[in-house]
């Protein structure tokens, strides 16, 4: 099944429609696809975080693993 889709207009730099412009061209798709992407990144990254949630538990083990060097260290 194919998303609804709905045409609006906004005013963007200039330098971020060559950006999106160039990126379709690199990729060989369309204009549209770049933003939209962008669009879904956005809002994915905003409600989950900036970071993976797999990447943040890599992290926290890390940290807890090396807890006493980072003492030792801030001393």
């Amino acid at each position: 099944m194919v998303a609804a889709k709905e045409r609006f207009s906004a005013q963007v730099e200039t330098g971020l429609i060559e950006a999106v412009r160039e990126e379709a061209q690199t990729r060989g798709c369309d204009f549209e696809t770049v933003v939209e992407e962008a669009i879904r990144f956005y809002f994915e990254a905003k409600t989950e975080g900036r970071s993976r949630p797999e990447v943040m538990a890599h992290y926290r083990d890390s940290v807890e693993r090396h807890r006493r060097l980072y003492e030792l260290l801030a001393q």
